[in-house]
């Protein structure tokens, strides 16, 4: 199943996870979006400094620690996506208690290893 994914924390250094998981995203087939805090490009997806009202957002994939998701709180709740995740470093038990209020499902699970296992 085809997932169209925001990537937050996105990032054009390839030793970094979110630039791999844009990777990986885009080579199995997912529409990407990309906030970052340079803009950029990574396997032809933009990466943008903007938040951006993107619609129809399946899954958000966090990579940022839970100190700089604070800005994105309001953001990431308007976007109504069906999930969020939390990668590795990036668990946070406030937002996680305000997506499960707004009724949206959250993971604490790697994007990379949820590709590599066909369980995204």
């Amino acid at each position: 199943m085809i997932k169209k994914t925001l990537v937050i924390g996105a990032s054009t250094n390839p030793n970094r996870y979110s630039f791999r998981a844009i990777q990986q995203l885009t080579i199995h087939g997912h529409p990407v979006m990309a906030i970052g805090n340079k803009v950029g490009e990574v396997n032809g997806v933009k990466i943008s400094i903007d938040k951006t009202m993107f619609v129809d957002i399946d899954t958000v994939s966090l990579y940022l620690n839970k100190k700089n998701q604070e800005s994105y709180y309001d953001y990431i709740l308007d976007l109504n996506p069906k999930r969020v995740l939390f990668n590795p470093g990036t668990e946070n038990e406030e937002l996680q208690k305000l997506l499960t209020k707004n009724h949206i499902a959250f993971e604490e699970a790697c994007t990379l290893v949820l590709l590599s296992i066909d369980e995204y």
